[in-house]
């Protein structure tokens, strides 16, 4: 079996990029709207999400729960350079305890069927764009055009 994609990257206009929230732990955790999206998304394709998301020191996450794994989205952005668009940021863990993350468990064992809800609720999202998967060391190292349509690759 291939490996699961687990980093996203969209575009998306309609989420708030430029009005800081009183709430917000830093100035650039901007997101909380973008991840109550993708929970309303999951919960109206039958999937259980956290009641509300979290915040990050750059961003957002929320549980979810496919089978019987739990995993993490974790959400932020990249702001617009010149004239490109701000780019969505998201990627998949499991949920594991401190010794668990000690030790990898988040990025280990992620299930195509966690991938694939994402996606969904990514792609049924009314003005999203320019959807790409990415596998999480691709990525990080700067390969994007890499990144495929979809989490198996296609």
């Amino acid at each position: 079996m291939p490996e699961v994609r687990t980093v996203v990257t969209f575009e998306d206009p309609m989420f708030n990029v430029s009005e800081r929230k009183d709430y917000f732990i830093n100035e650039c955790c901007y997101g909380d709207d973008a991840a109550r999206a993708l929970m309303e998304q999951l919960r109206s394709h039958g999937i259980q999400t956290d009641t509300d998301p979290g915040q990050e020191d750059f961003g957002w996450y929320f549980g979810f729960r496919t089978g019987a794994v739990d995993y993490q989205f974790v959400i932020g952005h990249r702001p617009a350079d010149g004239s490109d668009p701000v780019v969505w940021i998201g990627w998949l863990e499991r949920k594991a305890g401190l010794l668990g993350t000690l030790f990898g468990a988040r990025n280990r064992g992620i299930q195509p069927d966690a991938a694939s809800v994402i996606h969904l609720a990514i792609s049924t999202l009314p003005q999203v764009s320019n959807i790409r998967w990415h596998r999480k060391e691709d990525f990080d190292a700067g390969r994007e055009k890499l990144g495929q349509m979809d989490p198996a690759g296609r």
